[in-house]
């Protein structure tokens, strides 16, 4: 994704299918999800009478085998990708949960979002056995556990969903039944599709739909709960819809082949940069964009303005997750690791670089140094949607005012700072339509201030401290 943009957030998968072993189904449905979370992955498996459960903390190709997925046989499972928000990085706080009820069997459960009332939640649990929760995900495991005390996970859900606060999408299992439950404003993505042979799949992504050869039929809907086995798949409204997904989906955290709101990722990243064209315009030699999101957008930037698109810089395709510390001659390379400029095309130019984001500005800024060492000429930054001014309670790790680079500076002392000649970002007015969906329909509180959810109390001004009033879009 792109060079400077916040950490991603986690991937869900889940499968129900009576005619073939669904290991292998979910192993390619979390790799096409890879990009939402690099540093553990597992799955959950089920046969009918009892859930297998298998996770480590890597890459999806590096946790699995094919020696693993075979082991783990059943006909029903879930599975996870995860990049930490809350509790720490260990193997405990890998996913997907699995907790015993207090009736025999299991339930087993993937999370994507991030809650805001653990600690009123953590007061309903009585921890049973085993290591404490750490993650806010681990604590629904447990409750629902607790609450399935007649063996009906369907209504532990219903039961417990209610009593959650902010941003989740979930996946999860017993032995025979599937579920898949978005929060009321739908903050978090969660797709249905159908398997030609028969059977479901639930997925954060249509992409990781399309990889398993599986039709998109709809996503679950804000607020609702589905339930998938051998009767069929089911729905039940488990609370009030208010959909608010988060607008930076589409900027950054979703795969371009994926669809969202029956919009293309990659169609409203064009359409991103052929309006950052309308709103900067700046006379230049070359449009190119920061891999992986921007060159959609420099695309759109270069059709709309008409000049000429190349590319800039380079991507090392094969930079993921490492757990091996660099040496303090590499540090000081920084992002050449992952990016190194194309010196042939960009020397003598006046470019024009495309990214989705700035955050902390580090990166950009080590990117601008690298192209001006490259020869550029002249380096102007266009950034596909507003600055970052607030933190995501809800799932992206971005969690402190003190961490964007936005909240206190204005765009040119950003420009100024990162060492650019200038600095324009798309309008959020811009950034919506580009959607093709009303304002309203998005959460934007890392753009505009306004939580869709309520933070809990005293975490804005421990925060950070709210100096602005927060805009709205007509």
């Amino acid at each position: 994704m792109g060079a400077e943009s916040p950490k991603e957030e986690c991937g869900l998968f889940g499968v129900w299918t009576p005619n073939e072993q669904v290991s292998k189904l979910i192993f390619f449905g979390l790799y096409a999800l890879q990009h939402r979370g690099q540093e553990s992955a597992g799955i959950a498996v089920a046969d009918g009478s009892g859930i297998l459960v298998y996770k480590d903390m890597g890459l999806v190709a590096q946790v699995f085998s094919e020696g693993t997925l075979a082991t783990l046989e059943g006909t029903l499972g879930i599975g996870h990708t995860r990049y930490s928000t809350t509790g720490s990085t260990k193997w405990e706080n890998a996913q997907p949960s699995y907790k015993p009820t207090v009736v025999g069997g299991g339930v087993a459960l993937g999370h994507n979002g991030n809650l805001t009332n653990t600690i009123e939640l953590a007061q309903m649990v009585k921890q049973r056995s085993g290591p404490l929760a750490t993650t806010d995900s681990d604590l629904v495991a447990e409750m629902l556990a607790a609450r399935a005390t007649d063996g009906n996970l369907e209504e532990a859900i219903a039961e417990t969903m209610p009593l959650l606060q902010g941003a989740y999408s979930f996946v999860m299992m017993d032995e025979r039944t599937v579920y898949g439950a978005r929060d009321p404003h739908g903050i978090r993505p969660l797709s249905i599709g159908r398997l030609p042979g028969g059977g479901w799949v639930l997925a954060s992504e249509t992409c990781a739909l399309d990889i398993v050869g599986a039709a998109f039929v709809r996503d679950v809907e804000p607020g609702e709960m589905v339930s998938i086995d051998d009767r069929g798949l089911r729905s039940r409204i488990i609370a009030k819809p208010t959909p608010k997904l988060c607008i930076f989906e589409y900027v950054y955290l979703a795969r371009p082949d994926s669809v969202m709101q029956e919009r293309s990722v990659h169609d409203a990243r064009r359409e991103m940069g052929r309006l950052l064209a309308q709103e900067a315009p700046v006379d230049a030699d070359m449009v190119f964009g920061v891999p992986d999101t921007g060159p959609v957008a420099a695309a759109g930037y270069a059709e709309e303005s008409g000049i000429p698109y190349g590319e800039g810089l380079i991507k090392n395709r094969y930079v993921g997750r490492t757990f091996i510390q660099p040496t303090q001659t590499i540090r000081q390379l920084g992002i050449r690791l992952k990016l190194n400029p194309l010196k042939q095309a960009i020397e003598g130019k006046r470019l024009i670089v495309v990214d989705d984001s700035i955050v902390r500005g580090n990166t950009t800024q080590q990117i601008v140094r690298m192209l001006r060492e490259a020869g550029a000429r002249e380096v102007h930054l266009r950034i596909t949607s507003p600055p970052i001014r607030w933190p995501c309670f809800y799932g992206i790790d971005m969690a402190t005012r003190a961490e964007l680079v936005a909240s206190d500076l204005s765009i040119e002392e950003i420009r100024a700072y990162i060492g650019a000649d200038s600095l324009a970002y798309l309008s959020l007015a811009g950034l919506v339509k580009a959607t093709g969906s009303p304002a309203d329909a998005f959460c934007r509180a890392c753009f505009d201030g306004i939580y869709p959810v309520p933070i809990p109390e005293g975490a804005l001004e421990h925060k950070f401290v709210l100096e602005r009033q927060p805009t709205t879009i007509e």
